[in-house]
């Protein structure tokens, strides 16, 4: 019980500093806007340790944080090793593909109604196609190497790229294409110099949500068949080893890499578009 009313004290005085925090004069600073997230996170992380201590909650039902950290700790190996082969050789790979033929699709499509007619409206078919009905298919096809894991991430991330990207190339207006053709200017020209800078935002935003996409498509991919490695292998079999710790060091490996992916295609997106009115506000 103790510990419980430490969890409910802890999680009042993080909502007090984070309230004068986001509320304050300098809440659109930097180290502010870094310090929020940071301390609403380590209140919840701390409020489970006490709360399942405080509890009793068996171990197998749910960790403490401080065992999810020790087996992390403790496996960094063989982590590492999941890491690499879920998400440096099955997610990447499966990412650079399929991104890179959605870019290239678009593309032609811009070229081409028919095409446009004919391709766009099977992107919601193929976008609601349940992964665990997909991914074993592709596994079976593939193999149970990465390169199965690849073309599962390659069918997820492919059409919402497309569709960003498409509407991104339509961004322009009417009265922008015609200045540019009293320039004499050709397709490809007016491509790279006025259509492309303006989809930037959109390429960009297909970017982030299929980072997150890809990450997801490789794990459970891996749930349908993989060699003894990969985060999907490590979560499937530590469950069925009832070693809930390994489970969740597993998810914070695959957290972290998410984040990072993520962060490191926003990076960039805030280094290519800091002309864009989006970036300007922040």
């Amino acid at each position: 019980m103790p510990l419980i009313l430490a969890a409910l004290v802890l999680w009042a005085a993080g909502w007090t500093l984070n309230a004068v925090l986001a509320n304050g004069p300098s809440c659109h600073t930097r180290p502010v806007r870094l310090a929020v997230p940071l301390i609403f996170g380590a209140t919840l992380v701390v409020m489970w340790e006490l709360v399942v201590r405080g509890a009793g909650v068996p171990a197998v039902i749910l960790p403490p944080p401080s065992a999810i950290a020790e087996r992390f700790a403790a496996n960094l190996g063989l982590l590492w090793g999941d890491f690499t082969q879920t998400i440096l050789k099955g997610a990447v790979a499966g990412y650079i593909i399929g991104n890179g033929a959605a870019f290239l699709t678009a593309l032609l499509i811009d070229r081409s109604d028919w095409l446009r007619q004919g391709l766009l409206p099977l992107g919601n078919f193929m976008a609601a196609l349940p992964i665990v009905g997909t991914a074993p298919i592709l596994v079976m096809w593939f193999g149970f190497g990465w390169q199965s894991k690849a073309a599962v991430v390659v069918l997820m991330v492919y059409f919402p790229m497309l569709v960003n990207t498409v509407a991104g190339l339509a961004e322009t207006s009417q009265m922008q294409r015609d200045l540019m053709k009293t320039y004499a200017a050709s397709w490809s020209q007016t491509l790279w110099s006025l259509r492309l800078p303006a989809a930037q935002p959109f390429i960009f935003n297909g970017l982030k949500i299929t980072s997150t996409l890809a990450l997801i498509g490789a794990i459970v991919a891996e749930f349908f068949g993989s060699p003894t490695l990969g985060l999907g292998f490590r979560i499937s079999t530590s469950i069925g080893q009832l070693d809930l710790a390994m489970v969740w060091a597993a998810i914070v490996t695959a957290a972290l890499a998410g984040t990072a992916f993520y962060g490191v295609v926003a990076l960039l997106e805030n280094r290519a578009t800091f002309w864009h009115a989006s970036q300007r506000q922040r």
